[in-house]
C-alpha cells in the first residue's frame, strides 16, 4: 500500500514570511495541528506545529494589552519558529514503511514530497489507524482467530482452505509475532460472521488442525 493512495493531498500550506498570528488562525479554522511550511514552488522547506506556537506565544502572564499583543504576533514571521528540513516521505512510500519512521521518530504526522521535493500531501496517526482498520476489516465484525504457525512453508493454505471448506468467508490474514528464532509466526485471520452451529463446528476443527491462541467475536461497525 502505498502513502499516495491514502495521503490527504488537499494541504493547507504556508509561506515562511506568513505571520504566526495568521497561520495560528489558519490552524484553528481548519482543526489541524501542523502546516508545511512551502517555497515559491511549492518545495517543502519546513513545518510548523501547534506546539510550535503555543511555544513561540507570550506567556498568559504577559502584561501586554491586546492591541500590543496582537502586533506581536502578527510581526513574528513563521520562519522564525518553523522546524526547516523536516522530515518528510515520498508519496512512493509505503504505509507500513511511514508508520515505522512515525513511531521511531516520535511524530504524529508528515509532509508527503513527490521526486521533486515539492509538497504534496500530509499523513497523519490518524490515517494510519483509518488504513490499520481497512486492511484487518474489523468494520465487519465477525471472529478472529489468533493462530500460531510453523514458518516453514505450506502451513497457511491447509489452514484457509479448512476455513473455506466450512462455510467461513475470509476477510483479512495478517502475520507478525515472529518467535522461537523465527521458527513460528502469529497468524490472523478475521471472517465473516457465521451462525453459531457453522461457528462452533469451524473453531473445534481449527483446534484440531493448529494451536489456536484465542478466537475473538467483533460486533459490525457502521459509518
Amino acid at each position: 500500500m502505498l502513502i499516495r493512495d491514502w495521503m490527504t493531498s488537499s494541504v493547507i500550506s504556508a509561506k515562511e514570511d506568513a505571520s504566526m498570528l495568521k497561520v495560528s488562525k489558519l490552524m484553528q479554522e481548519h482543526g489541524i495541528k501542523r502546516i508545511p511550511i512551502v517555497d515559491d514552488e511549492m518545495k517543502l522547506i519546513g513545518i510548523v506545529s501547534d506546539r510550535d506556537i503555543k511555544e513561540a506565544s507570550p506567556s498568559k502572564a504577559t502584561t501586554l494589552d491586546v492591541h500590543e499583543l496582537s502586533y506581536l504576533l502578527s510581526e513574528l514571521k513563521i520562519k522564525d519558529i518553523m522546524t526547516k528540513n523536516p522530515v518528510a516521505v515520498s508519496s512512493m512510500d509505503t504505509i507500513e514503511q511511514v508508520a515505522l519512521i512515525m513511531l521511531e521518530k516520535k511524530l504524529t504526522g508528515l509532509p508527503v514530497v513527490d521526486w521533486e521535493k515539492k509538497l504534496v500531501g500530509i499523513i497523519t496517526e490518524a490515517d494510519i489507524f483509518k488504513i490499520f482498520t481497512e486492511i484487518s476489516g474489523v468494520r465487519r465484525g465477525g471472529i478472529q482467530f489468533a493462530l500460531e504457525l510453523s514458518e516453514d512453508p505450506g502451513t497457511l493454505p491447509p489452514v484457509l482452505d479448512l476455513i473455506r471448506e466450512n462455510g467461513g468467508r475470509i476477510v483479512s490474514v495478517l502475520t507478525g509475532g515472529y518467535k522461537d528464532n523465527d521458527t513460528m509466526r502469529d497468524v490472523y485471520i478475521r471472517i465473516r460472521p457465521m451462525a453459531a452451529e457453522e461457528e462452533n463446528n469451524l473453531i473445534e476443527k481449527m483446534r484440531a488442525h493448529c494451536k489456536v491462541v484465542y478466537w475473538v467475536k467483533d460486533t459490525v461497525h457502521m459509518l
